[in-house]
C-alpha cells in the first residue's frame, strides 16, 4: 500500500513560454512547430530541474518507485534532477499521466477559440470546466478516468513511498481522484491555487485514506535561487 506520495510537475517548457508571450501578445496562435508530447525544458526549466534535484536528492533513498509521464518536458525533468543517478534509477514510464489533450483547440490561445471555436465558449459555460470536452480532447472528467485506472494499477507495483513527474492537470485532477473531492471542491481549489512549474505536492495515506499535506512546494526553488514560474497549462478557454 502507498503510505506517502509525491507529485511533482515538470519544469518550464519551451511550449509554457510560446504560450505566454502568445496570450501576452493577443496572438490567435500559439507559435510551436512541435507535437505536445516532444515539447522540451527552457533554459528556465532546467535550472528549476537542477533545484527540484537537490530537494529529491535527500529523499531519493526513500522513495520507492519513480514514475514519469512519457511527455519530453517530464522525462527530461526528472532525468535532469537525477543526475548522476538517473542511469542507475528505474523510471517508470505511464501514458495514464501524460498532459491532458486539447484537441481542436491546441495552440490556441484565449483569442484564438474566441475567433475560431466561439460556440465552444458557449459549451464551456453551459458544462463547466469539469465537463467540457473539446472537440477531440478530453475534459477533466476524462482525465480523472484515465487516473483512476492508473492508480488501481499503481497500487500494487509502487511500494511504500512513490514520486511522479507529470503536469498540472495531472496534478489537480489526482487530487480529485484520491481526496475524494467532489466536482465543486475541486474547481474552487483550482481557482484559488496554481500548480508551479517543478513544484511538488505531498499526499499521506492515514487510516487508509490520502490526505493533503502541502501543495505546490515551491521552497526548494527559492532556496536554489532558481525562478519560480507559474504558467497554466491548460487554460484552453478564458474563465467564465
Amino acid at each position: 500500500m502507498v503510505r506517502e506520495l509525491w507529485l511533482a510537475r515538470h519544469g518550464e517548457s519551451v511550449g509554457n513560454v510560446a504560450a505566454s508571450r502568445a496570450e501576452t501578445e493577443g496572438a490567435e496562435v500559439i507559435p510551436l512547430d512541435l507535437r505536445d508530447a516532444d515539447v522540451p525544458l527552457s533554459p528556465t526549466g532546467v535550472e528549476q530541474a537542477e533545484a527540484l534535484g537537490r530537494w529529491l536528492h535527500d529523499r531519493l533513498p526513500g522513495i520507492d518507485t519513480l514514475w514519469s509521464s512519457p511527455y519530453a518536458r517530464a522525462r527530461e525533468t526528472l532525468a535532469v534532477a537525477l543526475g548522476e543517478q538517473h542511469g542507475a534509477s528505474v523510471v517508470y514510464s505511464d501514458e495514464r499521466i501524460r498532459d491532458r489533450e486539447l484537441g481542436v483547440l491546441d495552440l490556441l490561445t484565449r483569442t484564438g477559440v474566441q475567433a475560431r471555436f466561439p460556440g465552444e465558449l458557449a459549451r464551456r459555460r453551459h458544462l463547466g470546466k469539469f465537463y467540457h470536452r473539446p472537440p477531440g480532447g478530453e475534459s477533466w472528467a476524462d482525465v480523472a478516468l484515465r487516473l483512476r485506472t492508473f492508480f488501481a494499477d499503481f497500487e500494487a507495483t509502487a511500494g511504500e513511498r512513490a514520486f511522479i513527474m507529470a503536469h498540472d492537470a495531472v496534478v489537480m485532477v489526482s487530487l480529485y481522484v484520491l481526496l475524494g473531492l467532489t466536482e465543486a471542491e475541486l474547481l474552487e481549489f483550482a481557482q484559488a491555487n496554481v500548480v508551479g512549474n517543478a513544484s511538488v505536492t505531498h499526499l499521506e495515506r492515514v487510516d487508509g485514506r490520502f490526505r493533503l499535506v502541502e501543495f505546490g512546494m515551491v521552497g526548494h526553488l527559492r532556496v536554489e535561487g532558481a525562478p519560480v514560474t507559474a504558467h497554466p497549462g491548460d487554460e484552453d478557454v478564458a474563465p467564465q
